[in-house]
């Protein structure tokens, strides 16, 4: 079987906040995520320290294009890599600039801190991938599985018996609970539900989360999972339906799930850490467009 390495980008200087996953292959190793740019010299040290270089990596898959997966692809790039992503990812990550000057509406001065830089990639160099398409590296096969909810340019990597799954199979960080990462702009429940299926329904051995880790016992997370986005979206709704700003519900978001955490056992350090991997504002944003394109009927 193919030697996977999950390395921790202690994003923020935290432990299993982000991974990315190394696959050691028979044509060299490959990249399953990238992190954001800003953790690309803990990436770079950690290629290292497995006895490669960052030019042996010639293959980068990405589950989706948010800077938490996908912000240091470029950096890949510029030393040979093919970047294989979703069609509607592909031209984002070829002209970032939209997806930048969006983000930065949010973050603000804290971008570069948060994800560091993001440059084009070569057109040539990104490569889309469709539904089902499969990936052929000499022995090693990889088969693509559109999973939207989370993101519409969502994918799931499946090899062998083990999937990549992104953040489509949720944030579960040092033995604490599932929990669904909510960001805008395409938070859609049905859609995830329908994903989740999709992921119960191949049959894996086991799911490699990028937040974090591996997960054996497949069916109770998935099932925890879609418990837990259901019970958020409606605590959110009364929230949306009296229009009450986002701002003001944040805190009260916040306060809400941390009871949850706390009671499945998390200690304050690991709350930190949920929170870094998951922002609490974040939910909040994605939620509320969820509620509003659904009360549009645009959903």
């Amino acid at each position: 079987m193919e030697k996977i390495h999950i390395l921790d980008l202690n994003f923020l200087d935290t432990q299993e906040a982000i991974a990315c996953f190394l696959v050691e292959t028979d044509q060299g190793p490959l990249l399953v995520e990238t992190g954001p740019e800003s953790t690309y010299p803990v990436l770079e040290k950690k290629v290292e320290a497995l006895g490669y270089h960052m030019e042996d990596i010639k293959q980068v898959l990405l589950t989706h294009i948010h800077f938490d997966h996908a912000g240091a692809a470029w950096r890949l790039a510029e030393h040979g890599a093919k970047i294989y992503v979703h069609p509607v990812g592909k031209p984002h990550l070829e002209s970032p600039e939209k997806l930048w000057n969006s983000a930065k509406q949010i973050y603000g001065s804290e971008m570069e801190r948060l994800w560091g830089k993001m440059m084009p990639i070569p057109e040539e160099q990104v490569i889309p991938v469709q539904h089902g398409a499969e990936l052929h590296f000499s022995k090693n096969s990889f088969r693509a599985i559109h999973t939207p909810g989370h993101a519409i340019h969502h994918i799931a990597w499946k090899m062998g018996e083990i999937i990549f799954t992104g953040d489509v199979a949720g944030v579960k960080i040092d033995g604490g609970p599932v929990v669904p990462p909510c960001p805008p702009p395409d938070i859609h429940i049905e859609s995830w539900k329908l994903s989740l299926a999709k992921l119960k329904a191949e049959n894996a051995e086991a799911l490699y989360l990028t937040h974090f880790g591996i997960i054996n016992d497949i069916d109770r997370h998935l099932d925890n999972l879609s418990y837990v986005l259901d019970d958020w979206a409606k605590w959110i709704k009364p929230y949306f339906e009296k229009d009450i700003p986002q701002k003001e519900v944040i805190r009260e978001f916040m306060a809400y799930t941390q009871i949850y955490l706390k009671r499945e056992g998390c200690s304050d350090q690991l709350l930190k850490v949920y929170e870094y991997a998951n922002p609490s504002w974040m939910s909040v944003a994605g939620l509320y467009r969820y509620w509003k394109l659904k009360s549009q009927g645009r959903i």
